[in-house]
């Protein structure tokens, strides 16, 4: 019996989705890095972790990850599926604000469309926490965050690919927007960010 080959190179369709993964551009403020991705859930995946830091402290975090199942996936209505979180630290008062969810929501679906990444079937929670300290730690200031955790499928183009950079830009974008950051003034164009670009 033959030695098994033991790495297959990725189908075509999922090596040009991580081209376009590790080309998408971000804001200088996100600090991203590719991370192992999960396994069982699709045939194909890759994984990206961000950081978004101020004035060097870190204000919000996420991952995203893309999967892909050449036979296609019917929950998936594709044969991509984009699945990211999202967690920032925002106002206690924001928290009992029982508008957040849904706004939270609203920044991931604008996102999107301001990207022009087309999807189907979108599915996600919006997540309000709150951190209070006691006794020892009584002096602590209250803590609040926000967590969005959401999926979709991005949608082919004529060619038939999906433009995954797009979604990834989308994501890094909610980061921001979760961050508080104001948004980016028109015309100006974020750069690539580079893996390693804190100087470690």
């Amino acid at each position: 019996m033959g030695a098994r080959k033991q790495v297959d190179a990725p189908p075509a369709e999922f090596a040009e989705a991580l081209t376009q993964l590790r080309e998408a551009r971000f804001r200088p403020e996100v600090f991203v890095e590719e991370m192992p991705a999960p396994q069982r859930i699709a045939p194909h995946a890759a994984a990206v972790s961000a950081d978004v830091t101020v004035d060097g402290d870190d204000v919000a975090t996420g991952r995203l990850v893309v999967l892909y199942d050449p036979a296609g996936n019917d929950a998936w209505q594709s044969t991509f599926r984009c699945v990211a979180y999202v967690r920032a630290a925002v106002e206690p008062e924001m928290v009992t604000d029982a508008l957040l969810g849904g706004v939270g929501w609203t920044w991931l679906m604008e996102a999107l469309a301001d990207q022009g990444a087309e999807f189907v079937a979108p599915s996600g929670t919006v997540t309000r926490v709150v951190s209070e300290s006691f006794g020892g730690m009584a002096d602590d200031e209250a803590t609040a965050e926000i967590e969005i955790r959401a999926s979709w499928s991005p949608v082919p183009g004529p060619d038939g690919m999906a433009d995954v950079s797009h979604h990834a830009e989308a994501w890094g974008e909610v980061l921001c927007t979760a961050a508080g950051l104001p948004p980016v003034p028109p015309g100006v164009v974020a750069m690539p960010t580079r893996r390693g670009q804190r100087g470690r």
